[in-house]
């Protein structure tokens, strides 16, 4: 009778992790994805870099004090180093940098262009020994295609300064995930909460240096409620569903958010942000999801 109840009960727990990766990855997909337009609709009361420290500052407090009620250890001083490093690439000047670049620049094209991170990190793999394979190469040549014909034509040419700032943006997030390999550092939550409080005075800083402050005049309730969701939604329960999945299924299958988020920022921007795209910039969305794709692929 007991290995009777014991098998059901494996069975029931693994039924569960079934529905609780399910979970994540979908909740993966639909918050990330819908981020890009909350940060659209915030940006019309808080100036972009202030945005973001707020956002931040608020996850980074309450994630790190929920780690330390459960009894996570702080990060060592040798790990507050590396993660000044890693706060400042991925969160200061890679988000950073798209919430600039959205106050011109429609929240699906942005997620379109945020698409090439996976192209960028394969190529600073190569400073650090890991040499793309042909298929990898492959993938590289035909994800900068699609970032060339991308930067061509459509809102980014209307618009440099947010497509330099969406050019910077991937590109500071790669160097800091290829560069944090090997490096001495804490748990993953407790490494994205430490990387939030890191990123927060940086972009704080920024903010009094734009001289644009902290409030814009339009300000209304959407504002206020895309920023909380982005504090909470998109900081908390996006990197916890990231991390659980990192744990739990392999990394292709956790990291398939870097072609899944931009179709699905696209239909946000349409059906709810009442945003357009251009014909080229679909043909090169399309480009560069084939070019990561093909990356990911070979790594997996």
């Amino acid at each position: 009778m007991s290995m009777v109840v014991s098998g059901e009960a494996t069975a029931n727990a693994a039924e569960r992790e079934r529905w609780l990766i399910l979970a994540a990855l979908l909740s993966l997909y639909l918050v990330w994805g819908s981020t890009y337009l909350a940060i659209k609709w915030a940006l019309v009361g808080f100036s972009p870099f202030a945005m973001a420290a707020i956002r931040f500052a608020a996850a980074g407090l309450m994630f790190f004090a929920w780690l330390r009620w459960k009894g996570v250890a702080v990060p060592t001083w040798a790990q507050w180093k590396n993660l000044l490093v890693m706060g400042t690439l991925l969160l200061g000047v890679g988000n950073g940098l798209v919430c600039y670049a959205e106050q011109s620049v429609g929240s699906g094209l942005a997620a379109v262009a945020i698409a090439s991170m996976p192209l960028w990190a394969a190529m600073f793999g190569a400073m650090y020994g890991r040499w793309p394979t042909r298929r990898e190469g492959l993938g590289l040549a035909i994800g900068f295609v699609g970032v060339i014909l991308l930067n061509l034509g459509g809102d980014l040419a209307a618009n440099p300064a947010g497509a330099i700032a969406l050019l910077i943006s991937p590109i500071a997030w790669a160097f800091g995930s290829v560069w944090s390999r090997g490096r001495d550092l804490p748990s993953p939550m407790m490494s994205t909460a430490a990387q939030m409080l890191i990123a927060a005075p940086g972009l704080a800083l920024a903010t009094q240096l734009h001289g644009e402050g902290w409030i814009r005049p339009g300000i209304d309730a959407l504002a206020i409620g895309s920023l909380v969701y982005l504090a909470i939604f998109g900081s908390i329960i996006g990197f916890g569903a990231y991390v659980y999945l990192l744990d739990k299924v392999r990394p292709a299958i956790a990291t398939s958010y870097a072609y899944v988020n931009p179709p699905i920022a696209v239909l946000f921007g349409v059906l709810l942000g009442g945003e357009t795209l251009h014909g080229r910039d679909l043909v090169a969305m399309s480009i560069i999801l084939a070019g990561v794709v093909l990356i990911t692929w070979k790594r997996a």
